[in-house]
């Protein structure tokens, strides 16, 4: 089965609504090793590209329009990772009507290699990515089992969130958070748990259609 443009709009609305009320949590989360905002504005963020999304017409509209409006609706360096992880996405199905397990796996790897070269972030740093790559690692694992969307999803979600909780442990390498340094150790990522909320959102929507 693949996934179409009306479903990457549905998962992108998805992932909107559940940033949202989400939105205290992840300023919580953020207030230990950041500004504290994280959460509104990536809620934000996630609202802009809903609505600017509703007329596109394919893959790869649907996941440029997302990436270019995080970065402009949330700026800061989350806005630029953020939405680079979706514009390097979107490049990597230009020319796709629909797409496979395979292709959607792929363009999250394209959209996580993307965030790794903006960022200098790696897995272990306590950032998004430490989400991301396991996220998109149970993807590929899926495709090449051949199960089904759902099942990536559901992988990709739980992978995603224990991603998340694992960054408690770390120590942060990059951003604000590496200046408390060994304070940072007890503390979920805010960013991280932003991805794993977005795959997990992309779950519930596959699995509610």
């Amino acid at each position: 089965m693949t996934i179409t443009t009306q479903d990457l709009r549905g998962m992108i609305t998805a992932i909107s609504a559940t940033i949202s009320v989400n939105i205290s949590m992840l300023n919580t989360l953020d207030s230990q090793l950041g500004d504290g905002d994280h959460g509104t504005t990536i809620s934000a963020g996630f609202a802009a590209a809903a609505e600017q999304i509703a007329a596109a017409d394919s893959p790869f509209d649907v996941l440029r329009l997302t990436g270019m409006t995080l970065m402009n609706r949330m700026g800061g360096s989350s806005g630029a990772l953020f939405g680079t992880l979706f514009v390097q996405a979107a490049m990597s199905v230009k020319e796709a009507e629909t797409v496979s397990l395979k292709q959607f796996a792929a363009l999250w790897q394209a959209g996580g290699d993307g965030v790794m070269k903006r960022g200098k972030a790696a897995p272990g740093d306590k950032t998004m990515v430490d989400a991301l790559s396991p996220a998109v690692t149970a993807l590929h694992q899926a495709a090449e089992k051949g199960e089904t969307v759902e099942q990536a999803l559901q992988a990709a979600a739980a992978a995603a969130e224990q991603g998340a909780k694992n960054t408690a442990e770390m120590t942060a390498r990059y951003g604000r958070a590496q200046y408390v340094g060994e304070r940072a150790i007890g503390h979920v990522d805010a960013g991280a748990q932003s991805v794993a909320l977005m795959f997990s959102a992309m779950y519930n929507y596959w699995k509610g259609k």
